[in-house]
């Protein structure tokens, strides 16, 4: 037995643990880069305050994830990030699709602890730094409060994901807080005093039906007057979780040492309008509801924001502008907050989109005073009105991936962040990314390893549309409708479709293009036909004799006119989508983004997809047939459809769709990376959202591998992951390999983005 005198000076049980890169704070950013760098071979001491990972993505907050999607609701088509955040996005869909956050927290911490290559330590508070010099970190102190034990963790790297920036701020990395004036960076989209100078906190809670009725009594701190809360009328009981982001409050405050305070309005808030909602008689619909959950922290948007050597501001966002350095894209909307939250006569959110995605540079990831510490998750060298598109969960993470990497090059070269660049080494930094899943835009994976640049490249059949099938009912054109296609150099082909109308009428129908190649914001109209249509009649010919330039994607437009009713076809095709002139609240869509007043910003119209199960493609008929499926695409460095479709796709008559890789000499090939099509275009919400399917409907399934004599080399059943990287139990030398796969389903061909060979 130990037995302790009174008189001694006790400490706390010292661990200390060693790696090469230092990340504080365990939330989608810190997650992604922690498995991007240890991957890649980095030791990673990954340091969480919290009980589970996930940050504002957890169980403790349940906020969905978003980023270059954005529900659907803007003009970023194949948007949704890639590399790691996609892997785990892809994987909650198929484990997940109803949205469970705690069966979200466990997939997070399945993954983490799966890579031998990082130490995680959760509920441990990181409260001091050690410098060796003014501008370098060489270790920090952390105390966990489960096993009273404190932290001293080292490395030559450390990167900040810790939301409020609590590693930058000890080690006193040069930062910002509050709103830049207008004519600093020629904002004119910085805000007004209305819409302050920080982005409030949000608390959720949730609700259930417990099958008999339910009696509630608020607690006394309850807010009593609901009507405080102008938005207070708009309150239903179907919604809850995230789709109440709007209570929110906390931007006149300080948002890191006021939280506490915020906190517990936000508590008032929540129970003051449950009260509302159980006992005003307003809502007997809520007789058997009951408060399942409220969240015990809030969800923060803003706090510090860090400096690096370049700031992004609101003219990279919606210019869209190119960056040397470029290594990650945001695509949500520039989203401020009115300062009052919810007690703001103001809409809850300000929301301006750009006409596409938009590059985020190298050198916002990396603080331009601290030599050591890389910035990754909310707190990038950002304005205050760019903080208001890259601050979302998916492109947070999504940098943090990029930052992830960059510690690998670190290593390789001795160097500082920012050293990365006087090296020449971004390139290096961009392919390696990119070899991971990264799209990067404009550009494309040149990797000189890959076997597959030296084969011969065959496949068994390459799609050609003639027509989509006639499957599903005809629809009316209550709101103006597109198919968005791929058309390679030449005429633009002429078109048939199957049309009803009540009565005769005429219909206009538009050609459309983006004037930014990659963009899919339909602002140049190349043509504009008006046709009538009879009563009787059963198709529509559309000719719209235009001569195609360099290819692209284009938009053929249908007017609205609820009078006539187009065919539409069950059947779904890689890189082929329709979209719709329609309304979304949620993301400020409301068919066109008109601006009010001179706030820097463009003005153009919305034409995005339906969700499945809806969302068929127009029945349109093609001469000639619609081509740019070809198993090249397989090659070409682009992992997605960007202008193109960049995806070889089969037949759908190819009943063993197969591509096979020839050589002149063997081969030897220990490692395969295929990629297929989990549908870059669907968000994948987290949380709260259900969704139609848990594998995608163009994923391949089932594929094997075989050499030229047919032996089996791999086999995969079952597959729903974006990214296969297959590696051999052996180095095999071989002239041949052969691919198969299998159709998805009869409405939709096997596609692959890539396929890649490597010797090591």
């Amino acid at each position: 037995m130990l037995i302790a005198k009174p008189e001694e000076r006790r400490q706390l049980k010292n661990i200390t643990l060693t790696g090469d890169l230092v990340i504080v704070g365990g939330g989608l950013s810190g997650v992604c880069a922690a498995i991007t760098a240890a991957r890649a071979g980095v030791k990673v001491v990954l340091v969480q305050d919290r009980p589970v990972l996930g940050g504002n993505a957890s169980s403790e907050v349940r906020l969905w994830i978003l980023g270059a999607t954005s529900h659907m609701g803007n003009n970023n088509r194949w948007a949704r990030e890639g590399g790691i955040i996609d892997e785990l996005l892809v994987e909650n869909m198929f484990r997940n699709k109803e949205g469970n956050p705690l069966v979200f927290d466990s997939i997070l911490l399945d993954k983490v602890i799966s890579e031998p290559n990082i130490h995680l330590l959760l509920n441990t508070v990181i409260y001091e730094v050690e410098k060796g010099s003014e501008n370098t970190i060489t270790s920090v102190k952390g105390f966990c409060s489960q096993n009273s034990t404190e932290y001293v963790l080292s490395a030559p790297l450390f990167c900040d994901c810790s939301g409020d920036g609590i590693l930058g701020f000890l080690s006193g990395a040069a930062f910002r807080m509050g709103a830049e004036s207008r004519d600093e960076f020629d904002e004119k989209f910085a805000p007004t005093k209305e819409y302050g100078e920080l982005l409030g906190h949000s608390l959720y809670f949730y609700s259930k039906d417990a099958g008999k009725p339910v009696k509630y009594v608020a607690p006394d701190f309850a807010l009593s007057d609901i009507t405080a809360i102008p938005r207070f009328k708009n309150f239903n009981t179907h919604e809850f979780g995230c789709k109440l982001w709007w209570l929110e409050y906390g931007g006149r405050l300080d948002t890191v040492h006021d939280t506490e305070k915020i906190k517990w309005e936000l508590w008032k808030v929540v129970y003051g309008t449950w009260n509302y909602i159980k006992n005003s008689g307003k809502f007997p619909e809520a007789e058997n509801l009951t408060l399942e959950w409220v969240g015990t922290i809030p969800g923060k948007r803003e706090s510090r924001r860090f400096e690096g050597d370049y700031m992004l501001n609101q003219k990279d966002v919606i210019e869209q502008r190119p960056h040397f350095d470029a290594v990650a894209y945001g695509g949500w909307s520039l989203d401020l907050h009115p300062a009052d939250g919810v007690y703001s006569e103001k809409p809850g959110c300000n929301q301006w989109h750009s006409k596409g995605i938009y590059p985020i540079p190298y050198r916002c990831l990396y603080s331009k005073n601290v030599s050591n510490l890389f910035l990754a998750g909310r707190v990038i060298s950002a304005t205050h009105v760019a903080f208001a598109s890259t601050r979302v969960m998916a492109t947070s993470a999504y940098v943090a991936q990029a930052v992830g990497m960059a510690a690998r090059l670190c290593m390789d070269y001795n160097c500082k962040p920012a050293e990365i660049i006087g090296l020449n080494k971004i390139e290096q930094l961009q392919q390696s990314l990119q070899q991971r899943g990264q799209y990067i835009p404009g550009l494309s994976l040149l990797d000189q390893s890959d076997l597959v640049k030296i084969a011969k490249l065959t496949a068994s059949s390459e799609l050609k549309i003639e027509g989509l099938t006639h499957h599903v009912e005809f629809k009316p054109l209550e709101v103006a409708s597109a198919q968005l296609i791929p058309v390679k150099e030449g005429p633009f082909p002429k078109l048939r479709i199957p049309v009803k109308a009540t009565s005769s009428t005429s219909l206009t129908v538009w050609l459309k293009a983006s004037s930014k190649p990659g963009n899919f914001t339909p602002d140049l109209l190349i043509k504009e036909i008006t046709l009538d249509i009879s009563s009787d009649q059963s198709e529509l010919e559309i000719e719209f004799d235009y001569q195609v330039k360099g290819g692209g994607y284009f938009f053929v437009c249908f007017a609205k006119n609820p009078d006539v009713r187009i065919g539409f076809s069950s059947q779904r095709i890689t890189g082929l989508l329709s979209v719709f002139n329609h309304i979304n609240k949620a993301v400020s869509n409301f068919g066109r983004q008109v601006p009010t007043g001179d706030l820097g910003v463009d003005e153009f119209e919305f034409w995005c997809p339906k969700r499945r199960p809806e969302g068929h493609n127009l029945a349109l008929k093609f001469e000639p047939s619609l081509h740019g499926f070809e198993v090249e695409n397989v090659r070409n460095g682009i992992d997605r459809p960007v202008s193109t479709i960049n995806a070889w796709v089969a037949d759908y008559t190819d009943r063993q769709p197969s591509l096979k890789l020839s050589w002149e000499t063997p081969q030897e090939i220990s490692r395969i990376e295929i990629v297929f099509d989990s549908d870059l275009d669907h968000p994948m919400e987290s949380v709260l959202m259900s969704h139609p399917e848990s594998v995608m409907p163009f994923c391949v399934r089932n594929y094997r591998l075989e050499d030229g004599d047919g032996n089996l080399l791999y086999e995969r059943k079952g597959n729903y992951q974006t990214r296969n990287e297959i590696k051999l139990d052996k180095p095999v030398s071989l002239r041949e390999l052969i691919l198969k796969v299998e159709h998805p389903s009869d409405l939709v061909p096997a596609a692959l983005f890539a396929f890649r060979c490597y010797k090591r």
